[in-house]
């Protein structure tokens, strides 16, 4: 097997930039459609808080999708065609509550993708491979993976001749994958096709966490389950851990059933949960801070260093707020958020602690630029302001009723002013001499 090169990927993060999220290699998962369409999913251990599915009969449906290798050969290189999609015709808000804001998260960072038809296919099974990718994907590896020295590496498993022919725009994802430990020593083969099961899975995601060392430690764990028999002895020890880190869950029949196949929803809520014990630095290119203004197409967003960042929004951006899909014009001034951006423009926002309280807003700088509505009054003001030596400009919704103090009540650019209101919406704008 190639040896691991001691690189910063070894303990590498979220740090990729939004990926495509139709196309280019969306073979990652693009299996065939799933003969289980069961609608009875209550009673899951794959469950978000109380939110369950009951899974009682996809033993008998859950068989081996095959896979499409077919619509995993996008052109990887055409991104001008590429569209973003949070939106799947498939995955219905309450019907999917347990899972849908780990698929929508997951999707926003492009470690999961849609289909081409708008659908995400939550009941389908999923793949070691397609698992495989989306855990790099998760460690911000993607552009690693898709370097020409990893695509084009020789890997000493019984099975990569398989690999590379089926599924040849993957192998630098196995190539990364294995540098970075998501592999056994011992492991001789990859067995691309063969679903990952509940036991399979959870092994790779606490790898993925870099916790070997842990689970190792607790191989000797008395798991709670009645058919613990059926986990192996080396095993035993990430089991452990996964549970400990609340990445998973026994059913309510105190079984753990580790040869159970994972669905694309199921695998979702595993990598996000994951994602959300990864430490703040490690994001994945997202702009996290407080919210300081939404107007004029632009959503402004003030760091934690007090640098501010303005980013465009995208027309179909998806916007979770108190655990919810909501609308543009539900995001307050005051919201501590999460941004992802695609192409320059934010994408996906995130409201991870709402402002409840009213804003106190209060300002200076110099006028940039307003402009009116079409009653002739200021809608928008522009504020430039330097701040650790850095121009920075801030645009603010203006109250109708805004009072201007100074300058008989004139406003024009390059005047110094202090700005105040509530929310960030200025209602008194203070002309200095």
């Amino acid at each position: 097997m190639k040896n691991a090169q001691p690189m910063l990927k070894k303990t590498a993060a979220a740090t990729l930039a939004l990926t495509m999220l139709v196309g280019g290699a969306t073979g990652v998962m693009a299996s065939a459609k799933s003969k289980q369409e069961s609608n009875d999913w209550k009673n899951s251990s794959w469950d978000n808080k109380n939110d369950k599915h009951n899974d009682k009969d996809d033993d008998k449906k859950n068989k081996n999708n095959k896979n499409n290798n077919d619509k995993n050969k996008n052109d990887k290189k055409n991104n001008s065609k590429l569209q973003i999609n949070l939106n799947f015709g498939d995955l219905n808000e309450k019907e999917w509550k347990w899972a849908y804001d780990h698929i929508i998260r997951l999707a926003a960072q492009g470690v999961f993708n849609g289909y081409e038809d708008g659908s995400f296919k939550p009941r389908n099974n999923i793949t070691r491979i397609e698992a495989l990718v989306a855990a790099v994907r998760l460690l911000g590896l993607k552009e690693e993976a898709e370097k020409p020295e990893n695509m084009n590496a020789k890997l000493n498993f019984k099975d990569f001749d398989q690999l590379k022919k089926k599924y040849g725009w993957a192998v630098g994802y196995v190539t990364v994958a294995l540098e970075n430990d998501l592999f056994s020593e011992t492991d001789n083969v990859i067995q691309a096709d063969k679903p990952a099961n509940r036991l399979w899975a959870s092994v790779l995601l606490v790898k993925a966490m870099k916790l070997d060392a842990e689970a190792k430690k607790k191989m000797d764990t008395v798991l709670p389950f009645r058919d613990a028999k059926d986990i192996p002895a080396g095993s035993v020890g990430y089991i452990a851990v996964a549970l400990e880190k609340n990445l998973i869950t026994g059913y309510n029949d105190n079984t753990f059933q580790p040869n159970r196949p994972v669905t694309r929803a199921e695998l979702a809520a595993l990598l996000d949960r994951v994602d959300q014990q990864l430490p703040e630095d490690q994001k994945a290119q997202a702009i996290t801070g407080t919210i300081q203004a939404i107007a004029g197409g632009n959503i402004t967003v003030k760091k934690a260093d007090n640098t501010t960042i303005q980013v465009p929004v995208d027309a179909n951006v998806f916007i979770f707020r108190k655990d919810v899909k909501a609308p543009l014009s539900a995001l307050q001034a005051g919201d501590e958020a999460l941004v992802r951006t695609y192409q320059g423009k934010a994408v996906f926002i995130e409201v991870t602690k709402p402002a409840d309280v009213i804003f106190q807003l209060v300002d200076s700088g110099k006028v940039g630029s307003f402009s009116l509505n079409a009653q002739g009054k200021i809608a928008t003001l522009s504020l430039s302001k330097e701040v650790n030596g850095t121009l920075q400009t801030i645009i603010y919704n203006v109250d109708a009723n805004v009072t201007i103090i100074g300058n008989s009540g004139v406003l024009s650019p390059n005047l110094n002013v202090v700005v105040k209101g509530t929310n960030n919406i200025v209602q008194s704008i203070e002309i200095l001499a």
